[in-house]
């Protein structure tokens, strides 16, 4: 089994998912379900279509989560030293192209959301910072081109 990195945080995370699907949601959709049966003719019944294919997501969810905590890998960010670009550190990077200045931390690909600013370590990006320490540049070809940064800090 191939071992996924994750910070602290996104375990529990993930965790905190499973816990509410099987003690929430899963016996709320059986509930559902039920409802559905006693109203009679299952042919037609587009409650119980739509509360077993719920069923269906659900029960799917919950097998990936379980595999996904299964498999992960937690590592303590705080841990780690700050000399070099790697999971679980926050890096300030510098467009070398504008000077754009943007921040984020490196995650696995389960925590990874570009809106909070965390990229996972296997997205081109990630990849590609992996290693660097704070002055060095940063290259990856993106679909829009050959893009460049400079590290500036990591915390």
């Amino acid at each position: 089994m191939e071992r996924t990195p994750i910070t602290i945080k996104g375990y529990a995370s993930l965790k905190k998912e499973l816990e509410r699907l099987k003690k929430i949601e899963r016996p709320e959709n059986i509930k559902a379900i039920e409802e559905a049966r006693a109203h009679g003719d299952l042919s037609e019944n587009a409650e119980f279509e739509a509360a077993k294919d719920r069923q269906g997501f659900i029960e799917g969810r919950i097998g990936e989560l379980e595999y996904k905590l299964a498999s992960a890998d937690i590592i303590d960010p705080d841990k780690l030293p700050k000399d070099k670009a790697i999971f679980g550190c926050t890096v300030m990077l510098e467009n070398i192209d504008t000077g754009e200045e943007i921040k984020y931390q490196l995650v696995g690909p389960d925590e990874s959301n570009i809106e909070k600013k965390r990229i996972s370590v296997t997205s081109p990006l990630g990849k590609a910072m992996i290693g660097k320490k704070p002055g060095e540049e940063v290259t990856l070809t993106a679909p829009g081109g050959k893009r460049s940064y400079e590290l500036i800090e990591i915390a």
